[in-house]
């Protein structure tokens, strides 16, 4: 379901293991936030610490700290989806 309906148990669960994960941009230890690429969908989420996400220099801010690593959301989504399965 989009975001303004609730989350199935499965979205849940997903959106849980995101938030155990490490920072997909700098490798911070979880719990992380869950940021998403889209409203709609949980399963787009990325792993961001909050300074990554919601700092100076994160993806609400400068985009600093993601432009040092070379990395827009489908690149950390990439990883975010690697740690998942690995």
């Amino acid at each position: 379901g989009g975001m303004n309906s609730r989350p199935s148990p499965a979205e849940r669960v997903h959106l849980a293991r995101v938030k155990a994960l490490p920072c997909s941009i700098c490798d911070a230890p979880g719990p992380s936030h869950a940021h998403h690429i889209s409203q709609q969908s949980a399963w787009t989420c990325i792993a961001l610490c909050p300074s990554c996400h919601q700092g100076q220099g994160g993806w609400h801010g400068t985009r600093a700290l993601w432009n040092v690593r070379k990395l827009d959301q489908l690149g950390a989504l990439a990883i975010t989806i690697r740690r998942l399965l690995t």
